[in-house]
């Protein structure tokens, strides 16, 4: 499935970072605020990060729906682009109506920015990666505002948000991670809704026999039952599906060895309740679960799940369906010949994946949930999520 190791590429992106934004974000600006244009800018300097060589667009490529473009598990980033992260980047498309963190009428977690839902909005989201050791690596606060005093830009966020801003290192630096937040929400590139997919729903497209069987066997309760947290009908209020409810779910994904961090036999990345987030520690029934992410572009991924375990999407929807009927496909044998199921949490915590919902409800030696075919049928409707359709 994966390549026995990871790959040392000098950057998220593979190529060392560029000091503007890829060509297919060059854009009008026209709309934005003066805030959205100076975090557009932002976004793409390289010269914030402690190597020089990273900006937010390195992982996050406007050529590739705002994700990575390289197949590595986990990025590299920190003073000489050599230290791995804990988790595969996201896709920062469609987040503009994610709700904050919260619990449910059900008790159960949803909405929230990152993987673990832990940031309560995209201006807190962005402050991390600026620190972080193995991203863009910066001492702090007052080193990031350092930088952007000497960007090119400097008189254009002065101009945002006042001539005196860097007189004050805190203010100076959450306006930046408001600029970063309001050219995410503003900039239609985030979130397009021009798939084809989309212009189904219009009236102005149709899918092909393969399409519409993939979109049925998605929606069927009884068989790919996707649709259950990937909503793919329109709103009450006519708005497009997100494909996603912002629950939060535990698939029991298998360990990725491919992740350093995973070396130490004690590590596991426990998602709501840690290690990472710190405030749900004690709330072990949701160790293990991580938000459910949109799957618009789904098809365009390099890497899936929070681990980055898998690297194509054939795989990721014959997990869905065969995770309980053929464990041995996905879990390795443990000393005694048993298969080591959901080897990712600590034992005391695997009756939290979810083995309830099809397609999960399966034992080994009954049917999947889908046949060969089938599978093919839904990858092929994903792909009418990605964006920039052109009849």
């Amino acid at each position: 499935m994966l390549s026995a190791s990871i790959t040392v590429l000098s950057a998220c992106g593979g190529g060392g970072g560029t000091s503007a934004a890829p060509a297919s974000n060059a854009g009008s600006d026209a709309g934005m605020s003066a805030a959205a244009q100076v975090g557009k800018k932002i976004f793409s300097d390289i010269s914030l990060s402690a190597s020089g060589k990273m900006s937010c667009a390195t992982c996050h490529d406007p050529s590739n729906a705002h994700a990575q473009t390289n197949n590595l598990s986990v990025q590299l980033g920190g003073q000489n682009l050599d230290v791995p992260g804990f988790r595969a980047v996201p896709s920062l498309r469609y987040l503009d109506k994610t709700p904050a963190f919260a619990f449910g009428d059900d008790g159960k977690p949803l909405g929230g920015f990152t993987r673990d839902g832990k940031a309560p909005n995209l201006a807190v989201q962005a402050e991390t990666p600026f620190m972080a050791a193995h991203e863009m690596a910066n001492n702090g606060r007052a080193d990031v505002v350092a930088k952007l005093q000497r960007a090119g830009y400097v008189n254009e966020f002065k101009n945002a948000f006042g001539a005196t801003i860097f007189s004050n290192v805190d203010s100076a630096f959450e306006r930046a991670l408001f600029a970063l937040q309001q050219y995410q929400l503003e900039d239609s590139d985030f979130h397009p809704y021009d798939s084809k997919y989309d212009r189904f729903l219009a009236g102005k497209a149709t899918l092909s026999d393969s399409e519409l069987r993939g979109l049925a066997l998605f929606n069927n309760p009884t068989k790919g039952n996707c649709a259950a947290c990937h909503i793919s009908k329109k709103g009450a209020d006519g708005s497009a599906p997100l494909f996603t409810d912002f629950t939060f779910d535990n698939l029991g994904v298998p360990r990725n060895k491919l992740i350093p961090a995973t070396a130490a036999a004690d590590y596991f990345d426990m998602g709501v309740c840690g290690p990472d987030r710190t405030d749900l520690t004690k709330r072990t029934e949701f160790c293990g679960a991580f938000k459910v992410p949109t799957l618009r572009n789904v098809a365009t991924r390099k890497v899936f799940f929070h681990n980055g375990q898998f690297n194509n999407l054939r795989d990721v929807v014959n997990f869905y369906v065969r995770r309980d009927t053929n464990p041995e496909e996905w879990f390795p044998f443990g000393t005694d010949g048993s298969i080591q199921k959901f080897n990712d949490l600590p034992a005391a915590y695997a009756g939290n994946v979810n083995v309830k919902e099809v397609p999960y409800n399966r034992q080994p030696g009954m049917a999947a949930a889908l046949t060969p075919s089938e599978v093919e049928d839904v990858i092929t409707f994903l792909s009418t999520l990605n964006d920039g359709y052109k009849p």
